[in-house]
């Protein structure tokens, strides 16, 4: 490992243990007050585990934002081949743009696909090619996704456009991949640039990928972050927002400290073929399972194999659709668990790298320490219900609940802090969106927690497809999907309003997102006002956002 790298890691892990030990020494004077009480060690126990995985939130926002606001140049920064790199250098590599599809509406999927091929093509001629990669099963969906396909073809010279379907989908979208990779149709190809079927990317900010990969032999996955596209409803809109301010800075924080041990996404990301086909086949798990989180396991194994993974902070010309409202974020989430969740069997295992499994075990954390971050609201109920919050120091509580979401959100909070500055953004869509996220993180937690129940009874599987258009949310089904959210709310504001008044308004934002779940859920899937530049939290016309020449570090 250079010395520089090495450096920086344990500079970050300093950082990490000095966030973690001020969250606990102020914990420990919160809980401490007036004397211990059995629910309030438990308090302190459930803060305590999630203290690293907090400080690790808020080292990595605070180094990002350190580097964007202090570096003329953050990402070269933290991607060395964008340094001096020309961007005119003749593109020298053959690329295919590989889309997976499944049940997809072709008519959703072909035109971006047209546009990036047709752009791509004018810029470096044959070069490039287009392959439509399906799992979409056999019957009258696969006969009109063969013929579109076949009538887009028709718009490109022969070669351009490979269509390549499977009867199953086994080994799901990794599979699916692999499955190209390996036949006859790849071999004349150096690099996959891999999408899903509702990502979108400028042929501009692909051919910058493919001339950092020309220029760094190393890298085996390049991946930029992602910005949202097609907001259609409130929910993707806020979420969007929030999700592209808090990307870019925590990117940047993450990959000053990982360097070439970054980490994959699973789309909108260039390949470099034959080291991904050599290194990073996915391992069987126990009794025959498959991997559903396909994207973590590949670049662990490429981390052990001696090939960067690597990432650019910058989402130019790179976007996928977000979920359209709540139920279809916590739907995703559910699938994200059951996939995360089955790293448990391979952190051992001796061909991955370090790095890797550290990024395989946030994964697990993610979701295995939601109960622990949820449990201390029932608990300080409870407390208060006997008798125990007397003496409890108030301001320190205020700012420890403070300290708990700042650290939490910070590379978002730091993110909009940022674009307040370059006025890219404005107040009010700023405090929007930190009012969402306030609001959603008790609901957030709450379902996780439930998610890890129906895991463990065997009640969640399977790998369907999600959600991505807007379709409304009626009161009834909103009920339905959050009732017990809502009835937690209200029964956890009865014991606070009951015994500690303070305690009800210290409370109030956890509580409210539970109590406020549903009207949240349906006010939120109601279609977004048109997009408006006052409005400040919408993204950049893809169209727009091309990459600009890489300065001088």
């Amino acid at each position: 490992m250079p010395e520089t790298l090495r450096a920086r890691r344990i500079a970050f892990l300093g950082l990490v243990l000095a966030i973690t030990a001020g969250f606990l020494l102020l914990a420990w004077r919160v809980l401490a007050g007036g004397g211990w009480t059995a629910w309030e060690a438990l308090i302190l126990l459930c803060l305590a585990a999630n203290a690293p995985w907090l400080a690790l939130s808020a080292a990595t926002g605070l180094v990002g934002i350190a580097l964007r606001l202090g570096h003329r140049d953050p990402a070269a920064a933290v991607l060395p081949a964008l340094r001096g790199l020309d961007p005119a250098a003749p593109i020298t590599a053959n690329c295919v743009v590989a889309v997976c599809v499944r049940l997809e509406d072709m008519d959703g999927v072909l035109p971006a696909a047209a546009d990036l091929l047709a752009g791509l093509r004018g810029a470096a001629g044959d070069r490039f090619a287009l392959a439509i990669l399906s799992d979409t099963p056999p019957g009258a969906a696969a006969d009109r996704e063969a013929a579109s396909v076949h009538a887009f073809a028709a718009r490109f010279p022969p070669g351009a456009v490979i269509y390549r379907r499977r009867d199953d989908n086994a080994g799901f979208k990794a599979g699916n991949l692999m499955s190209f990779l390996d036949s006859p149709a790849a071999e004349r190809f150096d690099l996959v640039l891999v999408l899903d079927a509702d990502s979108v990317m400028a042929p501009d900010a692909v051919l910058r990928l493919v001339r950092v990969m020309a220029a760094d032999p190393s890298i085996a996955i390049l991946q930029p972050t992602v910005a949202g596209r097609g907001a259609e409803t409130r929910f993707a809109r806020i979420f969007g927002f929030g999700h592209r301010q808090g990307a870019r800075v925590w990117a940047t924080g993450q990959a000053w400290w990982q360097g070439p041990h970054g980490p994959y996404w699973g789309h909108n990301a260039i390949i470099r073929i034959a080291p991904f086909r050599a290194h990073a086949r996915l391992p069987a798990l126990p009794g025959g399972a498959v991997i559903l989180s396909h994207d973590h396991v590949e670049a662990a194994l490429l981390h052990g194999a001696g090939w960067a993974v690597r990432v650019l902070p910058e989402d130019a010309g790179s976007a996928e659709r977000h979920p359209p409202d709540l139920p279809a974020l916590f739907d995703r989430d559910r699938r994200w668990a059951a996939g995360n969740l089955q790293y448990r069997h391979l952190l051992r295992r001796s061909d991955l790298g370090p790095l890797g499994r550290l990024q395989m075990a946030q994964a697990i954390l993610h979701y295995l320490l939601a109960p622990l971050w949820f449990a201390p609201l029932p608990l300080a109920a409870l407390n208060v219900a006997t008798g125990g919050a007397g003496g409890t120091p108030r301001g320190a509580l205020l700012a420890l609940i403070v300290a708990g979401f700042a650290a939490l959100h910070l590379p978002k909070l730091a993110g909009h802090a940022e674009a307040l500055l370059a006025r890219r953004s404005s107040v009010a869509a700023t405090c929007r969106e930190v009012t969402f996220g306030l609001l959603l993180d008790s609901v957030a937690a709450l379902d996780r927690t439930v998610t890890l129940w129906r895991l463990a009874s065997g009640g969640v599987g399977g790998w369907a497809p999600q959600a991505r258009d807007a379709r409304g949310l009626t009161w009834a089904a909103a009920l339905r999907r959050f009732g017990l959210h809502t009835g937690c709310g209200l029964g956890l504001v009865l014991i606070f309003a009951a015994d500690a008044p303070f305690a009800l308004l210290a409370a109030a934002p956890a509580l409210g997102g539970l109590v406020l779940s549903v009207p949240l859920a349906v006010l939120t899937a109601r279609p977004a006002a048109p997009a408006s530049a006052v409005r400040g939290d919408q993204p950049e016309p893809l169209a727009r956002a091309e990459a600009e020449p890489v300065r001088g570090a």
